[in-house]
């Protein structure tokens, strides 16, 4: 069965990679996504898979994952994931060395609320940290 929805999240990362800014992207990503009708997005960090809920599909995306077999999960830091966010924000990383930071600060998952305009970050024992983001004009 095909649907519309892998070729509208296409579209839509398309359009917010031309009007995104280096520093401070993500709210205009965020707002492209959420134009195109993605809800909400969760990521499973170890296994470094997004989940994208859009008005035409779920759609599932695959990246290359962080671990294979077992590994012991970091303890959730708080002040490691700001910094991660902060590094990110300013342009400093790039998407695969933002989600390594996530998982070296025990983010096991995060999910973005795109009409709340929140990003919750979670640890292993359901620890977790919200982060708003602005509202842009695309």
């Amino acid at each position: 069965m095909s649907t519309p929805a892998i070729p509208t999240l296409k579209a839509a990362m398309a359009r917010a990679a031309e009007v995104r800014p280096k520093v401070g992207g993500f709210p205009y990503l965020a707002e492209a996504l959420r134009q195109a009708g993605v809800t909400r997005c969760a990521m499973t960090v170890p296994s470094n898979a997004m989940l994208y809920l859009t008005e035409a599909g779920p759609v599932a995306v695959q990246g290359e994952p962080l671990l294979t077999g077992m590994s012991d999960v970091p303890p959730f830091d708080r002040a490691a994931l700001i910094a991660a966010l902060r590094a990110d924000q300013a342009g400093e990383t790039a998407f695969p060395e933002f989600v390594r930071g996530c998982w070296q600060a025990g983010v096991v998952r995060y999910d973005v609320d795109l009409a709340a305009r929140t990003c919750t970050y979670y640890g292993a024992g359901e620890e977790s940290y919200v982060e708003t983001y602005p509202e842009v004009a695309l």
